[in-house]
């Protein structure tokens, strides 16, 4: 997990599976305890209890039932079973562990011999396996009890440092051993029901009736003995390798600490500390003596656990990384459903307890990407996951987009500029614009030829960009383009196809009022554009930027009307940026002669069955007497607008050339609007 989405969520992961290996030694040497009682007798259990009575360590004696008294000697077994194992582990180390597992299996394969070949009371034809005793226990109550016993499962995975070929060995070994385990239980549960009647079954007193059913009764105890103890030397084993590898990896926050965990015994290689730490949590929580309370909590991690590990096994799968090439295949709808089946599980077990595992594991998180910055977090886990969902999206909108006769207008602006540096007046109209209705992209122009030289400028002038988007809170992408003349990059440009899956429609361009060089570039290429069918904006910088952002002046005229509805589209879309929420939109609108009426009718329509916050005060119409007048009265009214929209249409731009842009002094910011085609504002399906 850390070396496929990064350590941080690897370590949130890592820290829980090994807190919930370390309770499981508990969980194991509590069930321990529990099948010695029987042996024990009560007689020996009362001395026990008069001992440590005389020796303080319990009060009020005579008030004490025999179930306390059996807590009170079972918990004093498993801390002493759990001393005599501690020693064993930290003194002789893993080794012996492992060679006493293959006794105990031994111990446990004659053990279910001796159930299987005991007295059976029924044939199969004459049980019924989905017979219920008397006042059953919830189900979710008893998986949460049991659950822990399946765990052993995948037990192997904490020994992937001491195998041989652990990429194979492991989930061929996994998937055995649930073969197997499920063999076994499901033996067992048919052999007990053949065997005995339901209710002595469910008979709370009699908890070893597998005793009875066996040829040997004895036999059962000592094989649940070592199923424990076997349970218990597998997780006090891996527990100490799994906090070991959280150390090698400086998840937390202390090297001084990370260098402690990590520390190995010179003789045998032993993660020594990593067994100090797993004993004293088991010590803890075998204090506590209960072993169903201490079940809920191992099930809750485990659970939280492999959820996790399913979750991002999908990831995994749906991202398709090339760099993700496990010798195992899998099917991805395996690990959906596992992911889904093990949250759904945590909530119908104990929604207490799966709020504080998963609120465990998001805090752990917290901590470590916190202290880790560097280290990747979520964000490494979803970005594979973001790209392929983005891949799919763009091609389905691209096919969509050749079915579909109309679409409503939305912007996707792109800005090609090589003064980035020098004001940020371009780049904030782009990302006001795209911020909630469309997609913005801002291109760096670089003059010159591609070299490893400009190459590497273009990534430096790229990264300085994306730290000014990041300061901005920026919903733009980010992009250079080197080219020998801006001709050639403006049509490089225009033939992208866009980030966003859908091709640009709209390209800003940009000029400063008392500089004009920049406006010839656009004047010169706009043949370009207009074969395009891009709809264009210039913006004319002046030193008043775009004020405070609170006005915005759009004036309609009758020679470029069809312009009029991308221009009060453009103003509508900048009040949904939170720097121009406050703003207000007044239209003008020059009408001819004789005119008014219709204007002002077409105007109201316009404005009301668009459903646009304009508000009928802000619309003022002007008679059109003649063109200078009409720049006159722009200047006027509109001097302390903090943005003026403005059309053009491309037949007097290409005979007024730069002319068409003066006469404007007195404005702020001023953005002129070409529409390559008229914009609905009225949607007739409404």
């Amino acid at each position: 997990i850390s070396r496929s989405f990064g350590l941080n969520v690897g370590a949130a992961i890592g820290i829980t599976l090994f807190l919930s290996q370390a309770i499981s030694v508990a969980f194991y040497v509590i069930a321990f305890a529990e099948s010695l009682i029987p042996f024990i007798g009560i007689e020996s259990i009362e001395y026990f209890a008069t001992l440590l009575s005389n020796l303080g360590i319990i009060e009020n004696l005579t008030e004490l039932t025999n179930d306390n008294k059996i807590n009170i000697v079972r918990t004093s077994i498993g801390l002493l079973s759990m001393s005599i194992l501690t020693f064993f582990i930290l003194k002789k180390g893993a080794n012996v562990g492992m060679k006493a597992l293959y006794f105990v299996a031994a111990i446990l394969f004659i053990s279910l011999i001796f159930f299987f070949l005991g007295e059976t009371k029924y044939s199969f034809d004459q049980i019924n396996l989905a017979d219920k005793v008397d006042n059953p226990k919830d189900f979710w109550v008893v998986f949460a009890i049991i659950f822990p016993a399946f765990t052993g499962l995948a037990a192997g995975l904490g020994l992937s440092g001491d195998l041989k070929n652990p990429e194979k060995s492991i989930p061929r070994g996994t998937i055995l051993a649930t073969l197997v385990g499920l063999i076994v239980y499901f033996a067992v549960s048919i052999k007990l029901r053949m065997s005995a009647d339901v209710n002595v079954l469910g008979d709370l007193a009699n908890q070893f009736i597998m005793s009875d059913v066996a040829i040997w009764g004895p036999i059962i105890p000592i094989g649940l003995a070592c199923a424990a103890i076997s349970s218990a030397l597998g997780s006090v084993i891996i527990a100490p390798r799994t906090l070991q590898a959280l150390g090698n990896d400086s998840v937390f926050p202390f090297q001084r600490l990370n260098k402690w965990f990590k520390k190995e015994r010179t003789r045998d290689n032993e993660p020594i500390n990593g067994a100090i730490i797993t004993s004293v949590i088991a010590f803890f929580f075998i204090f506590m003596g209960d072993i169903n309370s201490v079940a809920k909590i191992i099930t809750m991690f485990f659970i939280v656990t492999y959820g996790a590990i399913c979750l991002i096994s999908f990831l995994e799968h749906f991202s398709a990384d090339p760099s993700y090439r496990p010798t195992f295949k899998s099917r991805w709808y395996f690990s959906l459903l596992g992911a889904i089946l093990s949250f759904y599980l945590m909530f119908k077990v104990d929604t207490f307890y799966a709020l504080i595992s998963i609120g465990t594991m998001s805090i752990i998180y917290y901590y470590i990407s916190k202290n880790n910055k560097e280290k990747g977090g979520l964000e490494k886990l979803f970005k594979g996951v973001i790209f392929q969902a983005s891949r799919r999206l763009q091609i389905y909108l691209q096919k969509k987009d050749e079915e579909s006769e109309t679409e409503n207008w939305r912007p996707f602006v792109i800005c090609v500029t090589e003064d980035s540096f020098k004001s940020q007046d371009s780049f904030d109209l782009v990302r006001w614009i795209s911020h909630k209705y469309g997609f913005g992209t801002f291109m760096h122009y670089i003059n010159g030829q591609l070299s490893k030289n400009t190459f590497q400028k273009s990534k430096e002038v790229q990264n300085k960009l994306l730290s000014i988007s990041k300061k901005k809170n920026s919903r733009v992408y980010i992009d250079t383009i080197i080219s020998p003349s801006y001709i050639s990059a403006l049509a490089q440009v225009i033939q992208l196809s866009g980030i966003s899956g859908k091709g640009n429609n709209l390209i800003l361009f940009e000029y400063e009022s008392t500089q004009t060089e920049e406006l010839y570039k656009v004047i010169d290429n706009f043949h370009l554009l207009a074969a395009t069918e891009f709809d264009v904006c210039i913006l004319r910088k002046s030193f008043r930027s775009f004020g405070s952002k609170k006005s915005i002046h759009i004036w309609i005229s009758p020679q470029d009307f069809e312009n009029s509805n991308l221009m009060i589209l453009l103003g509508y879309i900048l009040l949904g940026h939170p720097e121009w929420n406050k703003a207000e939109i007044n239209i003008f609108s020059v009408y001819e002669e004789g005119n008014f009426n219709q204007e002002n009718k077409k105007l109201s329509t316009l404005i009301n069955e668009g459903r646009l916050p304009i508000s009928s005060t802000n619309i003022q119409l002007i008679p059109n007497d003649n063109n200078s007048r009409i720049r006159k009265i722009i200047n006027n009214k509109s001097s302390n607008a903090d943005l003026t929209i403005i059309g053009y249409k491309a037949e007097l731009l290409e005979k007024q050339k730069e002319k068409l842009f003066k006469g404007y002094d007195k404005l702020g910011n001023v953005m002129f609007v070409n529409s390559a085609s008229e914009k609905e504002i009225i949607n007739t399906e409404d």
